[in-house]
């Protein structure tokens, strides 16, 4: 700023400079001898244009200086706001440590209260004939030697009355310890599954060792006899398989009910290493899995993770190859719990970014729910690039020679896709920032476009002759009595059933899944077992939350 001053000051002088010059050179052409061919007006006006060139050079200067002066100035109020929103974030961070901190420390301090307690008055669970379970105290037992695992765990049952209010047969079958017993009481039970899932954990407690009788249950899970029949996967292997995860599931309800002491009489290091040894058996048979053809809902890569989960044995293997199993999983609704369970919340990005990219953008937005990922991973974008995706089938319009197998096809997948988003919004209840108005009328359309196509097709079908009254000859059989049935038909209801009424049955792109729909082979058995799966929910299992 005082170099410019300075630079003011001395264009300014220039004038006064110019007239000392003129007086000089008028004294030197007055003593001059010979006349000068330089004339002072040349001069001057050689002079006056070097003034006004310098001039006018200085307010460029000027210019661009403000201008530098402002650009500082608003860079400088953006790096202030920056600032003030970093600080913002890091009090946020800060406060939701500290809130998990406390909930953390405030946990493991009941658990060493409870152990301390425990190991001065045992706890011994038992059920009243309401099936609600009480906790006893015993005599203080002596110093526990790890010889002496094994009584323990038989104490865990001997001292406990244990009663279920719908189904006592699952008592016996624990205390017998019978697996197969159990596996075909939930085959015959199939309907009730939801009951039989709530008792089996407090049927638990009536056996010596409930972590054995589920390990005990898992030696069908890969029974090849059965997974090759007539090349596909039989219904009696998919019923074994849902039964296995239920059991795990409920022992894992189980041990979430104990003290820590009595979860170490359960879960032994005897059944970890029997499990780890199960876990290891399976890990190579998981290679053979196809992501794409599995579309979420791998039966073989969930009994998998929930074993590890339920015997604690995850620290035993590699974590970046446990998140590569959870998009085969994405579709079952226990996918979230079993991912916390195992220690791969961190994890979630990575995961969420492999469905994007293969085209499952609604797996995607349920597990950015559940693991508080929406800043990042915005729903509704998801969503529409779900559609688009969609969109990208060949369209009827676009190629008329297409077959009109080809159009039912196209229309069908745009339909339960433009259902399987609306299911979505409205659970989520993203109804504000996507309406759904626009989906509505586009479900509508290509519904009544079906309906349409269908009942042509059935009009223009040949009907058959019937006699005349006469019995002599036949006549055609009159259509428009056949017509008027078709074109008015009796609705039992005002809106047809969605499909994506089946939690997130959505369909892929085929460039991506094999499966347009998640489903696999209808599960019917008997004895053995029915259609059904472990967690008490119709199968196909879809992503429930």
């Amino acid at each position: 700023m005082e170099d410019t001053q300075s630079v003011a000051t001395l264009l300014e002088a220039t004038t006064s400079k110019i007239q000392q010059l003129q007086k000089a050179f008028e004294e030197l052409e007055s003593h001059r001898a010979v006349t000068l061919n330089m004339k002072w007006k040349q001069l001057e006006e050689h002079f006056h244009g070097l003034e006004k060139s310098l001039k006018n050079r200085f307010n460029e200067l000027k210019d661009q200086e403000k201008e530098y002066e402002e650009k500082t100035i608003k860079a400088q109020e953006i790096l202030v706001k920056r600032e003030a929103d970093v600080m913002a974030k890091e009090k946020a961070l800060l406060e939701r440590l500290q809130k998990k901190r406390d909930a953390a420390v405030f946990a493991v301090t009941n658990v060493v209260k409870n152990h301390k307690k425990a190991r001065v008055e045992p706890f011994v669970f038992t059920t009243d004939h309401q099936g609600m379970t009480h906790l006893e105290a015993e005599e203080p037992p002596d110093v526990i030697a790890p010889a002496k695992k094994l009584k323990d765990v038989k104490k865990f049952s001997q001292n406990k009355n244990v009663e279920v209010k719908s189904f006592p047969q699952l008592v016996n079958l624990c205390q017998e310890n019978d697996s197969a017993g159990l596996h075909k009481f939930i085959s015959d039970n199939r309907k009730n599954l939801a009951a039989i899932k709530e008792e089996i954990p407090i049927a638990f407690q009536a056996a010596a060792d409930p972590a054995s009788l589920v390990l005990d249950s898992l030696q069908g899970f890969y029974n090849i006899k059965l997974a090759n029949l007539d090349g596909k996967k039989d219904s009696n292997l998919l019923g074994l398989r849902r039964t296995c995860i239920m059991l795990m599931e409920c022992l894992s309800l189980l041990i979430v009910n104990l003290s820590l002491e009595s979860v170490s009489y359960v879960i032994s290091d005897d059944a970890k290493n029997r499990a780890k040894a199960i876990a290891e058996e399976w890990k190579p048979k998981l290679n053979d899995l196809d992501v794409d053809a599995s579309n979420g809902n791998s039966l073989e890569a969930h009994a998998f993770l929930q074993l590890l989960a339920t015997f604690g044995i995850n620290s035993d293997f590699d974590q970046g190859i446990l998140s590569k199993l959870i998009p085969m999983v994405s579709r079952r609704h226990q996918t979230a719990e079993l991912c916390r369970s195992l220690g791969l919340s961190e994890k979630m990005p990575g995961v969420i970014d492999v469905l994007v990219n293969n085209g499952r953008q609604i797996d995607a937005v349920n597990l950015a729910f559940a693991f508080q990922l929406t800043e990042t991973y915005s729903p509704v974008l998801l969503l529409k690039s779900y559609l688009a995706n969609a969109a990208r089938f060949p369209s009827p319009v676009k190629s008329p020679n297409s077959s009109p197998t080809v159009q039912n096809e196209v229309n069908e997948k745009e339909l339960t896709s433009l259902k399987a988003v609306i299911k979505c919004i409205e659970e989520h209840k993203l109804q504000e920032q996507y309406p759904l108005d626009p989906l509505q009328k586009q479900v509508a359309q290509l519904e009544k476009a079906k309906a349409d196509k269908k009942r042509v097709s059935e009009v223009s079908k040949p009907q058959p002759k019937r006699p005349r009254a006469s019995g002599v000859g036949c006549l055609p059989r009159v259509a428009n009595v056949a017509a008027e049935k078709i074109f008015y038909p009796r609705m039992t209801d005002r809106y047809t059933q969605y499909i994506y009424n089946r939690s997130y049955a959505y369909p892929v792109p085929t460039e991506n899944y094999v499966p347009s729909h998640m489903g696999t082979a209808a599960y019917h058995l008997s004895p053995a077992h029915g259609n059904y799966f472990g967690n008490a929910y119709q199968y196909p299992a879809p992503y429930l939350h």
